[in-house]
């Protein structure tokens, strides 16, 4: 595949195309209620009142803190009814990063962009985090929530063998090797009795402002 992964890292069971998998709208949450909060309080955290953030592989529910105005919110996604959907996004697009990872907005757009959950599904991860850290401003956060489920049929094969350590080590070798970021750091937020959550998130090189 490239970029130094083995051969095989990014194959998955379903090969086929994508935009098919997404054409039926699925209005339902991939993680549990009390880890849906812990993911909103990193974003009330690491998300400063105002910034534009892009939700990247975006649904219907972004996560983001209610009471909290924030500036541009762009949604990235595979399905135009849930994009339609979720109320905290001031725009939408509908794009496959897997068969186009470059993205479709201008250099310097944002002040974060956000990914729930989804990472899994990228076969062409550091492109996409390399066009990332095009459209961030300087010292812009590009921050990446993971979890343990998952789409099995289109999960990279990388994430069914691989243990949750090992899937965090890869999400930092993205950013290392897109190049741009800072070093990335991994946070542990899973809550107790609930599904994990498990953050990496890297800021662009540079300084903001």
């Amino acid at each position: 595949m490239g970029e130094g992964f083995p051969q095989g890292f990014f194959d998955r069971q379903d090969e086929s195309d994508d935009a098919r998998f997404y054409t039926e709208a699925r209005f339902v949450t991939h993680i549990d209620d009390a880890t849906i909060a812990a993911l909103t309080e990193v974003y009330r955290e690491q998300l400063t009142p105002g910034c534009d953030v892009l939700d990247l592989m975006s649904s219907w529910i972004s996560h983001l803190p209610e009471g909290i105005a924030y500036g541009r919110v762009a949604g990235l996604g595979m399905n135009a009814d849930e994009l339609d959907g979720n109320p905290r996004l001031t725009e939408h697009v509908v794009h496959d990063l897997n068969a186009e990872p470059e993205l479709p907005f201008e250099p310097a757009s944002f002040d974060a962009v956000i990914n729930a959950v989804s990472v899994q599904y990228l076969t062409r991860p550091v492109e996409v985090f390399r066009s990332v850290a095009r459209v961030l401003r300087p010292g812009g956060l590009h921050l990446i929530a993971t979890s343990h489920r998952l789409f099995p049929t289109k999960a990279i094969r990388a994430w069914h063998v691989l243990p949750p350590e090992e899937r965090m080590r890869v999400l930092a070798a993205y950013f290392e090797r897109a190049g741009g970021y800072e070093a990335p750091s991994l946070l542990d937020r899973s809550p107790e009795g609930a599904d994990p959550l498990w953050v990496v998130m890297a800021r662009k090189a540079g300084v903001a402002g």
